[in-house]
């Protein structure tokens, strides 16, 4: 099996940026690729900031960063960007449509042997796998902050090859992260939906007049250990997004009583959508 040595992130927000310094770290030439310039550059500045701090605190040993980041390029140029990439991952917007797009590009300009994954935990890869060779086409998904968190969830389909997931397994590996191999496509995967069940159990108590987010999230984190608690983490992730999460999952399951609560789209409706606003379930301020 060849080494990967080129890597293409497509997608230059908070996930797709970690993901590009994660590989750059694992000694591949990465390049990030979004339409935009300036979010390029922004990410680029961002994330290298990100690393520097991460030395300061003795978690990043400054050697290792200082050879990275001249492996990290950035690129408006989606065609020459996968030209030679040996695996490219997707960090777009959660829109199949969106992906689909974009994976039909990828199919016409990336090398025949290169390996495409997308980082979805919501879209499974068979319904992006319609492009030549599909059996290199898998999810990796990775979990946010994707510098810090360890796990990497790898899944393939019916169309996905062993050999896909053997690499997309050793590139985390190299990544320094902790990959579980998925053995079925099923939404949410295996964390999410743990996570989604919590979220689930959480909101029904807080509807119910049970307690407060903040009487349940001390009972998460003093009762069972939990690093933040449900409500917490929903603020953290953006109440769009799990809104999103939602729809789509009663789409993909068939099962309306899986969309979004009413709690949630309340919150979205009034603007209150997590920290990146200022105010969720809980206020924050100006961001």
């Amino acid at each position: 099996m060849a080494e990967i040595t080129r890597v293409t992130v497509i997608g230059a927000g908070a996930m797709g940026s970690q993901i590009a310094m994660l590989a750059a770290l694992a000694g591949c030439e990465t390049t990030v690729v979004d339409i935009d310039e300036q979010r390029t550059d922004a990410a680029l500045t961002k994330v290298r900031g990100t690393v520097a701090r991460s030395v300061e605190r003795g978690r990043l040993d400054a050697e290792q960063v200082e050879a990275a980041l001249p492996r990290l390029t950035s690129s408006t140029d989606l065609a020459g960007s996968v030209r030679d990439a040996d695996f490219v991952i997707e960090a777009i917007i959660e829109d199949l449509d969106a992906k689909r797009a974009l994976f039909a590009e990828l199919g016409r300009f990336a090398p025949a042997d290169a390996i495409f994954a997308t980082n979805s935990s919501s879209i499974v890869s068979s319904r992006l796998a319609d492009v030549p060779k599909p059996g290199r086409v898998c999810n990796m998904h990775f979990f946010n902050p994707a510098l810090v968190m360890q796990l990497v969830e790898v899944v393939g389909g019916a169309h996905t090859s062993p050999a896909t997931i053997e690499s997309a397994v050793r590139l985390a590996e190299r990544m320094g992260k902790t990959p579980v191999v998925v053995k079925q496509e099923i939404f949410g995967f295996i964390a999410n939906r743990i996570v989604g069940a919590i979220f689930d159990e959480a909101i029904a108590l807080l509807e119910a007049g049970v307690a407060t987010p903040e009487e349940i999230d001390t009972a998460v984190t003093k009762g069972l250990g939990h690093p933040i608690g449900p409500f917490a983490l929903l603020d953290m992730t953006g109440i769009d997004v799990n809104v999103g999460i939602k729809r789509l999952e009663a789409q993909e399951t068939g099962d309306p009583s899986r969309g979004p609560s009413r709690t949630l789209l309340d919150l979205e409706a009034r603007g209150r959508l997590g920290k990146k606003s200022g105010r969720g379930f809980y206020e924050y301020g100006a961001q």
